[in-house]
């Protein structure tokens, strides 16, 4: 299967149950393609995610390798943290507002 933004317009609950969906299908077997903006998303369900940017492979690889920090700032221009879902345990991405005050966190000033 090939799937461009599958979750594009659909709500939470939606988007949860045909995530689940392509898991299942993909756990029978199938093989299962789909362009992702949600980066939690992503690294939840995928096995082996590819960044691009302006159409160009930035970086290839496990949820774990390629979600991080440095790759996201590169990519989008975004501080974020990136943390251990607490539910998978697989990168979560976070937003950083660049308004707040800083404060104690490894690798955040």
């Amino acid at each position: 299967m090939l799937l461009d933004e599958p979750t594009s317009f659909l709500d939470i609950a939606h988007q949860f149950e045909l995530m689940e969906l392509l898991r299942d299908l993909h756990e029978q077997g199938k093989t299962v393609v789909a362009v992702l903006h949600d980066l939690n998303q992503a690294a939840r369900y995928a096995q082996h995610l590819i960044v691009m940017r302006n159409g160009e492979v930035v970086t290839t690889g496990p949820p774990a390798e390629v979600i991080t920090a440095e790759v996201i700032e590169e990519v989008f221009g975004l501080r974020v943290l990136v943390v251990p879902d607490p539910v998978t345990g697989t990168p979560s991405v976070v937003p950083l507002d660049p308004r707040a005050q800083p404060f104690d966190v490894e690798g955040v000033r």
